[in-house]
């Protein structure tokens, strides 16, 4: 019944002509104590002052997932989700298995969310590799690190389950549980700097292992959204050296019905007033406008983003 309100509502839009189907937007994020929430009702602000016959509405989200299954209902426009989500949405696998969605497109990629291997110099771990046999946490359990640890040591030849002695912790319990020497370390998966890598950087005698290049590499042939990342020398306390990681970019997902004008504005009132953004929304300071196009899972921009990004010189 939504897909056909949807595919309804769509027709009577695309008879009013362009103004009218710019009239709604449907901006989803998370929910409304998230980082991103109070960012999407910035943007869809600007927008709706911006743009004419425009109404975007920020609407709270059970986040990335949710947001991509509003998107193929209809309910939602533009979103917030990782490249591997977004990715995973279009081919119709994972969590949308059976459920391609062939008209999500790419509005802005924003920044990375890099995988943080900590461990405890005490350990003796040098490496990933050598992760085998530790007592160590992989993320709350269903979380996004969990998976992201599970991918990375099956590439090593490694099973969470049969060689490590594996906890599923939040974040600030991980950090918690080293500090009093329980575990040799922990995964994280967030944006740097993240408060519980810098807790445990700042409290215990612990270093961030390097993931090698080879083996980002190697995941990109099957997950096609891994990038390389470094985490520069002096992010955390005693980190003396940069150190090369794998990431996921964050983006920013539209649907292709949106039409090329009204994705042309809404992209540049977005870029247009970063200043803004940036100075209300310091997350947001991570972002380099300078990578919108970079490492998207090879997801397809919006005509009208791509229109845009052409025209400040970023894109060919």
């Amino acid at each position: 019944m939504k897909k056909l309100l949807a595919i309804l509502l769509t027709a009577a839009s695309l008879s009013l002509g362009t103004g009218a189907l710019a009239a709604n937007i449907n901006f989803v994020t998370a929910g409304t104590q998230s980082t991103f929430y109070p960012i999407s009702v910035t943007v869809a602000d600007l927008w709706n002052r911006n743009i004419e016959g425009m109404n975007a509405t920020a609407t709270p989200s059970g986040g990335g997932v949710d947001n991509l299954n509003q998107a193929l209902d209809g309910e939602a426009q533009i979103g917030i989700a990782n490249a591997n989500l977004v990715y995973q949405s279009q081919q119709g696998i994972a969590s949308f298995d059976g459920e391609p969605n062939e008209n999500i497109r790419i509005f802005a990629g924003l920044y990375y969310n890099p995988n943080q291997v900590i461990v405890t110099k005490a350990s003796g771990i040098d490496s990933i590799e050598g992760l085998k046999g530790a007592h160590f946490s992989v993320g709350a359990a269903g979380s996004t690190t969990v998976d992201e640890a599970s991918v990375h040591l099956a590439a090593l030849g490694l099973s969470l389950d049969s060689d490590l002695k594996t906890e599923y912790m939040d974040t600030g319990s991980a950090a918690d549980a080293i500090a009093n020497k329980q575990l040799d370390g922990a995964w994280i998966m967030a944006g740097t700097p993240n408060s519980a890598v810098a807790q445990i950087m700042t409290t215990t005698d612990s270093k961030i292992l390097s993931i090698p290049a080879e083996l980002i590499d190697a995941l990109k042939a099957d997950y096609p959204w891994y990038a390389h990342y470094t985490i520069p020398a002096g992010t955390y306390d005693k980190q003396d050296e940069d150190v090369a990681t794998s990431a996921v970019k964050l983006t920013l997902f539209i649907t292709s019905d949106v039409d090329e004008e009204t994705v042309y504005q809404m992209t540049k009132v977005f870029w247009e007033n970063w200043d803004l953004l940036t100075g209300t929304h310091k997350a947001l300071a991570a972002a380099d406008p300078a990578q919108a196009c970079t490492d998207l899972a090879g997801v397809p921009l919006h005509d009208g983003a791509a229109r845009y990004y052409r025209e400040i010189g970023i894109l060919e």
